[in-house]
């Protein structure tokens, strides 16, 4: 059977930070595993993607197309939305490719997938985790497995979704065969954002109020093995001559047990190395954080999300603002890069945790003045995704109505604090600039 894998634009636009696409490369290895022709194409990386895939689809004649949406949106507070070029990609398949069967998936779909299905029209889709359910798909293709979890198809018109399975246990994960898009041209593309990342865990037990992880990958962690991971480095390192790598997993050092190993394997293998991931606060030690730094982390990126106690609180993060200041403490000792994201305007906020989000900014910037090791501190509102605690806040507020789709950006910024993140970027800008050039109160930059 002759394969197209398509990952649609993730960003805005070509100039924008880009990234290896690591899921559909996963999917063309297991496609090229059980003896299919395949070929993807990544309109990302391309200067014009929807030209690579009209050059693709060109005078080939395929069996089945697949088009995977990993983000629905850029985040950032941008009301852009990433499903009109998806379906434009769709529309472009069908125009171009009739024959051809049309699969779509990725993280945004699962997310979606009653609403990209609709739109769309696709023949299937997959929601889930891909690497159980899309082999059997192939096998049986063009057949139809009415019973395969996660499968969303048209039965007489009428839309049938399967719930997916459990997820499956990663010492069963496919590693990517590089070989079918090198990752080395990937190499220098971004200015900041790591472009190859490498899982090392999926799933995530913590309940903050407004993440979609625990959804798409259960709350139960499942670690890769870590000599099939830092084989994986290695060969990216070895073979494609990658240096920076960014670890993919919603928190890299939850188990931290996990991380470590990796690290002393890094070190073990002599690996000249970078890597960065976000961590969670309270489990960084002197110890730990020490041999991460050791071991290549080159930026260490925190999310403790609530700027103040009840914020936190309200977010479910479960972490104390004793912790957040320790950790940023070890870690601007170190030198090393950290990134400090936080939700603005979340349900309950007040003119107490306004002046104590307005304390904790200037906290963040006195502890890192010294080592001049604060990259930023990201502030964001929040994104409402389905089946989150903040959408259900939103709708028992009157924010939201219960029924409204979230396929497009909604944030969550009610009044009275609806400028509140303008008025904390002013001060959050002007510690940055007095930070990194010596400035105090009085003068000007």
């Amino acid at each position: 059977m002759k394969l197209l894998l398509i990952q649609s634009p993730s960003v805005e636009d070509h100039t924008k930070e880009r990234v290896y696409p690591i899921g559909i490369v996963i999917l063309a290895t297991i496609a090229k595993n059980l003896r299919h022709e395949v070929a993807v194409v990544d309109m990302n990386w391309e200067d014009d993607g929807y030209a690579a895939v009209k050059n693709a689809l060109a005078g080939d004649d395929f069996d089945l197309v697949g088009i995977s949406l990993r983000n629905i949106d850029p985040l950032a507070n941008k009301n852009v939305s990433l499903v009109p070029p998806f379906l434009t990609v769709v529309s472009m398949v069908r125009a171009l490719s009739p024959r051809s069967k049309l699969i779509v998936g990725g993280t945004a779909f699962s997310l979606f997938a009653k609403e990209l299905m609709t739109l769309s029209k696709a023949d299937f889709g997959l929601i889930g985790e891909g690497e159980i359910a899309f082999p059997k798909f192939l096998s049986a293709f063009p057949d139809l497995i009415s019973d395969l979890p996660g499968l969303c198809y048209y039965e007489n018109g009428r839309l049938r979704i399967n719930h997916p399975r459990p997820m499956f246990d990663l010492k069963e994960y496919v590693s990517p065969d590089y070989s079918i898009l090198p990752p080395d041209r990937y190499a220098d593309i971004n200015q900041y954002v790591p472009a190859i990342g490498v899982e090392t865990r999926r799933g995530c037990p913590l309940k903050c109020a407004y993440c979609s992880y625990p959804m798409l990958q259960g709350t139960k962690i499942r670690c890769r093995p870590v000599k099939d991971i830092v084989d994986e480095i290695e060969v990216l390192f070895r073979d494609y001559g990658i240096r920076l790598f960014h670890l993919n997993d919603p928190v890299v050092n939850m188990p931290s047990e996990h991380l470590d190993a990796i690290c002393r394997e890094v070190l073990r293998r002599d690996l000249d190395i970078q890597w960065t991931g976000f961590f969670r606060e309270n489990f960084l030690n002197e110890k730990n954080v020490k041999l991460y730094v050791k071991s290549g982390c080159n930026c260490f990126s925190l999310s403790p999300d609530g700027l103040s106690e009840k914020a936190r609180v309200t977010l479910g993060k479960d972490l104390t603002e004793e912790e957040l200041l320790r950790a940023a403490r070890l870690l601007a000792d170190t030198g090393v890069c950290s990134l400090y994201h936080f939700m603005v305007n979340v349900p309950g906020e007040n003119e107490a945790t306004v002046a104590e989000s307005r304390r904790m900014i200037d906290t963040i910037y006195r502890i890192h003045e010294k080592s001049r090791s604060l990259g930023y501190v990201v502030l964001n509102h929040i994104r409402l995704l389905p089946e989150t605690e903040s959408t259900r806040t939103a709708v028992r507020e009157g924010v939201i109505e219960a029924e409204r789709s979230l396929l497009y950006p909604f944030y969550y910024n009610p009044q009275p604090y609806e400028d509140l993140r303008y008025e904390l970027e002013i001060q959050n800008q002007k510690n940055n600039i007095f930070m990194w050039y010596g400035l105090r109160e009085g003068e000007t930059p």
